[in-house]
């Protein structure tokens, strides 16, 4: 039973809801979800003080839905989210998901639907051949390595170019991390859990 400041309050709470993304509020009512904050890098500490960005993960049957929401970054500019095995150099295998783009405050969001969970892996059982598309300053190999199987639970945004690092007062380092291996430096990571157990491995899938 509702006391009476509770039932003052109700409305308030009922209306700010309303105002969210359906998306956002489905993974809200999950009791199957995680929340944690990334934090800046080191390289970006810097020139983006404050950076930050908040992530919430919901599982949702045979894949997880990861929405990332970024704020203190500069506004309308592209960045580039990656599943990285360590959040700091070398960084290990590193799964590029896709890309986030902030708005006039520097603020953005996306919603990415993979498997983002305890059973995040790599695997390569022997080595062959692979396509070379793109041969610019970090070009595509032609052959994998072979490898056991590799959890990765980390997370990495980096600028979408070096130019855009540049204009944001950032160092204009030439790095792989994006669609085409010309990115920028790396922004936000999620160096605040420990290397080998990053929050992705906090999430545990639901089973049918």
């Amino acid at each position: 039973m509702l006391t009476k400041k509770q039932f003052v309050a109700a409305p308030a709470v009922l209306g700010l809801l309303l105002t969210m993304s359906p998306l956002l509020a489905a993974a809200d009512e999950s009791n199957d979800s995680i929340k944690f904050s990334m934090v800046v890098s080191a390289g970006a500490k810097t020139c983006l003080p404050k950076a930050s960005a908040t992530v919430q993960i919901t599982a949702a049957g045979p894949v997880e839905i990861m929405d990332v929401v970024v704020e203190g970054l500069p506004a309308n500019t592209d960045f580039d989210l990656f599943v990285i095995q360590v959040p700091r150099g070398p960084f290990g295998l590193s799964w590029y998901q896709g890309d986030i783009q902030t708005d006039k405050n520097g603020r953005g969001h996306h919603r990415f639907v993979g498997r983002f969970s305890i059973e995040t892996f790599a695997v390569a059982p022997g080595s062959a051949p692979a396509p070379v598309v793109f041969n610019g300053p970090f070009p595509d190999a032609s052959l994998n390595p072979s490898f056991n199987p590799i959890q990765m639970y980390h997370l990495g945004v980096w600028f979408d170019s070096p130019k855009a690092a540049q204009e944001a007062g950032c160092p204009a380092t030439l790095t792989p991390f994006n669609g085409e291996h010309n990115a920028g430096i790396q922004v936000l990571n999620t160096s605040n859990f420990p290397d080998d157990h990053g929050p992705l491995r906090n999430v545990n899938p639901s089973k049918p």
